[in-house]
Formats: structure tokens, C-alpha cells, sequence
């Protein structure tokens, strides 16, 4: 068919419109993000934030809200206080709310919290023993029940290790019905909602070096070894001049992550909002693959628990701060996580075996690593290190390294199934080894 001139030029006009339009669409796509969720979803995670519902009602509150955020915490709505304020009747109108909200705007939503010992009505603090036990577990029932496949994750206990150089559980009226009341509140939660996950969350956890982190960490692994049903731990990281950001942050979440859970940052809010420090916070989440998502406490500074330190990414005006610019540029520079296998875990292949590793004692300039071989007898694993760290003592086994030095590969001798070794840091505290194979025969 032959066309004419004009409807020539008319064709050619408009392929070179469809031309200009589709190289927009590629140019688009390939921007950064320029929101908060948006960047952090990209990455396979989520960036959310604390929600009050008597702010649900402020259009400028709810404009960054639904532009920023992927997921939502209540911040007071479902606590025990305020879904059970007398016994056995339940209310939910105001955490119905929030979840209704998240919902018709795509947002996850973490369930807080089930099992805590502060904020109880006064009914459950006068009670006491086996009746306190099984109201909880009532609570946990019941609220776990309403809410079933609208909560992506529960923070089914809070805050039941005490601060100091213990290591111990936090003395409370919960804890004083037994010490598996957590076990038992964990499993509750499970029989109620069994597609949520199941997290433990606390505060002054995020120095790895601190006693209640290290008891924090064997009460996990002791879940995680006896099937007790527990898929994450959330680090609140309240950050003030007590407790600043510690240089060892990405051990602790890598450390837990290890043990087979997934790791939060639930609470984030940092005195003055320093771009340093948020940005650091948000880079060791992107460098732990089983590290889920960042939640900020609060929007804007006015709307903060700690106000007069204005520690969140807005200002009270709503207006960014270089607090913000600085996690939304970390985030898009972060890189998508790998779904598996899990840090410090090889898949056993076909005929061969599995390595997992457990952290162990720190140091100022040092730490201990184990390493659990199942799956044969005459094993050879390979432990990949982050330089300039280098191992400087090993145990029940025969190491040899590559010529870098960061490449170890540690063969059976006959002393077990276990071996371990000493990594000094060299200045670099946050990276962990990482196994990257086990070979047996």
C-alpha cells in the first residue's frame, strides 16, 4: 500500500511521539526513589513509622504518611491498656482504625504489643500467679484472634530484659509466674495467628557488646534451638546521649540474624536527628540481608514521644530534614538482598553438608565465632572475611587460607563436628564471616 505524503508525515510524527514517550518511561523508571517506602521496597524491605489514630484526622500528618511509608505500628492502640481495659472486654475501635488506614493504602502493619509489663489496665496489675498467667495468654488469644491475617508481624513480648550488667530477665509481674511465660506467650500468639511472624522486641539491645543484648541473644537461641516459635527480633534504637549509636550496630543484627530470625529496627529515633548517624543506622540494615525494614517513632518531630529533642526525619512544620536526605539517598544507593540461604548458613547440596555459625565472646579489638557441621564427617568449609579483619587463632580444626588472607578454609582433624577461631577486627567492627560452602565426603 502506498501512502501519501501528508499521512506519512503524520505517522512518522507520531512514532517519533510514541519514541519520546517510551524514553521517558525508561528515564523515569531508572530515577532514583524519591520516597521513603518506595526506595525501601526496591530494596525488598519496608521504611515505616509509628501512627497515632487521634492524628489520622490532620491532612498534613496523613499527606507524609500515605507518601512516605510503606508500614505502620500503633503506637499506643493495641497495647493491653488499651484493647483489654476491663477483663475479657475487648476493644478495638481505635486499632481497627490504623489497620483500616494501611490497608486502603498498601502499608503492612506490626501488631504492638501482646505481652508487656508496662501499660496494663489495673485489673491485670492486681492480679497475680496462675490467674495472671492465663489471663495473658486470654490477651494474647484474643487479640492475636481479631487481628488474624491483617498483621504482617507481632511484637508478641516487650522489654522483659532488664537494663545493667545482668543479662537477666526484667523482674515483673508477667515474669514472676514462671520464666516460660515468654515460651508460652510465643506460643499462644502462634496458635492464634499462624501466618504472622512472631518477634521479641526491646530497647538497649543494639551494642553487642552489652550484657542485656548477650541475654537477649542466648533466650533466642534457646528458642530457635527448641522449636519455640520465634521468626524475628526487633531493636528499638531509641538513640540519645545515653545510648548513642554503637560502632558495633551491624554485629548485633547480623549476630541475631545468624541464629536463623529475621531483624527490625522497630523504633528508630536519634537526639538531634544527626544525618550521620541515621545513614549509618539504614546502611547496616542494607547490609544485613535478613534485616526487614526500618520503622521511625513518629512523622514529625511534634508528633514524638521526645519532642523537645527532635529526633525524626520532619521537622514540626512537616518539612524534610537532612536526616531524611540522608537515609533516602542510603536506601537508594543499598543493593537488593539476597531471599537465601541466610547469613552464616550454606544450603547442604546433594551429598554434601551444612555450616552454621553462632557468634560468640567480644572483645574490644576481637571476637569468637563457632562453627556447627552437620552432614558428614570429613567436612572442609570455607569462611569468607571481610578485610583487613584476619583470623588470628582456630580451634578443632585445619586451617588454610588463600593468599589475601580473608579466605580461610577449615578442614575436619577428628576433633568433632565443631570448630571455631578468632577474628581480630583491624578497625572494622561491623562485618561478620560469612560461610561460603561446605564440601563433605
Amino acid at each position: 500500500m502506498t501512502v501519501s505524503t501528508p499521512r506519512r508525515a503524520v505517522l512518522i510524527a507520531a512514532v517519533a511521539a510514541l519514541a519520546a514517550s517510551l524514553a521517558v518511561g525508561v528515564t523515569t523508571a531508572a530515577q532514583a526513589a524519591t520516597t521513603l517506602g518506595a526506595s525501601a521496597a526496591e530494596k525488598g524491605r519496608y521504611f515505616g513509622t509509628a501512627v497515632a489514630a487521634n492524628r489520622l484526622g490532620d491532612s498534613a500528618y496523613t499527606t507524609i504518611l500515605n507518601r512516605e511509608f510503606n508500614q505502620i505500628t500503633p503506637e499506643n492502640e493495641m497495647k493491653t491498656d488499651a484493647t483489654e481495659p476491663n477483663q475479657n472486654q475487648f476493644s478495638y475501635g481505635n486499632a481497627d482504625r490504623i489497620v483500616a488506614h494501611a490497608r486502603a493504602n498498601g502499608m503492612q502493619v506490626r501488631g504492638h504489643t501482646l505481652a508487656w509489663h508496662a501499660q496494663q489496665p489495673r485489673w491485670m496489675e492486681s492480679l497475680s500467679g496462675t490467674a495472671l498467667r492465663n489471663a495473658m495468654l486470654n490477651h494474647v488469644t484474643q487479640v492475636a484472634t481479631h487481628f488474624r491475617g491483617q498483621i504482617a508481624w507481632w511484637d508478641v513480648v516487650n522489654e522483659a530484659f532488664a537494663d545493667g550488667s545482668s543479662g537477666a530477665r526484667r523482674d515483673s509481674n508477667l515474669q514472676r509466674t514462671g520464666n516460660d511465660w515468654i515460651e508460652a506467650a510465643f506460643r499462644a500468639a502462634r496458635a492464634a495467628d499462624p501466618n504472622a511472624q512472631l518477634c521479641y522486641n526491646d530497647y538497649n539491645t543494639d551494642n553487642w557488646t552489652d550484657a542485656k543484648t548477650q541475654g537477649v541473644y542466648r533466650m533466642v537461641q534457646d528458642f530457635k534451638q527448641r522449636g519455640v516459635p520465634i521468626d524475628c527480633v526487633g531493636f528499638q534504637s531509641h538513640f540519645t546521649g545515653g545510648s548513642n549509636y554503637p560502632s558495633n550496630y551491624r554485629t548485633t543484627l547480623s549476630s541475631f540474624a545468624a541464629l536463623g530470625v529475621d531483624v527490625h529496627i522497630t523504633e528508630l529515633d536519634i537526639r538531634n536527628a544527626p544525618a550521620d548517624a541515621y545513614r549509618n543506622v539504614t546502611n547496616d540494615c542494607l547490609a544485613v540481608p535478613r534485616c526487614k525494614g526500618i520503622t521511625v517513632w513518629g512523622i514529625r518531630d511534634s508528633d514524638s514521644w521526645r519532642s523537645g529533642e527532635s529526633p525524626l526525619l520532619f521537622n514540626g512544620s512537616g518539612q524534610k530534614k537532612a536526616a531524611y536526605d540522608a537515609v533516602l539517598a542510603a536506601l537508594n544507593s543499598g543493593t537488593t538482598p539476597p531471599t537465601s540461604p541466610p547469613p552464616g548458613t550454606t544450603p547442604p547440596p546433594a551429598g554434601n553438608c551444612t555450616a552454621s555459625a553462632t557468634p560468640g565472646q567480644v572483645w574490644g579489638d576481637r571476637y569468637n565465632t563457632s562453627v556447627t557441621v552437620s552432614g558428614g564427617s570429613n567436612w572442609s568449609v570455607v569462611v569468607t572475611l571481610t578485610s583487613p579483619q584476619r583470623v588470628s587463632t582456630t580451634w578443632n580444626g585445619t586451617p588454610s587460607w588463600d593468599s589475601s588472607g580473608t579466605v580461610m578454609t577449615m578442614r575436619a582433624n577428628g576433633s568433632g563436628n565443631t570448630f571455631g577461631f578468632t577474628t581480630m577486627t583491624n578497625g572494622n567492627s561491623s562485618a561478620r564471616p560469612q560461610i561460603t560452602s561446605c564440601t563433605a565426603s
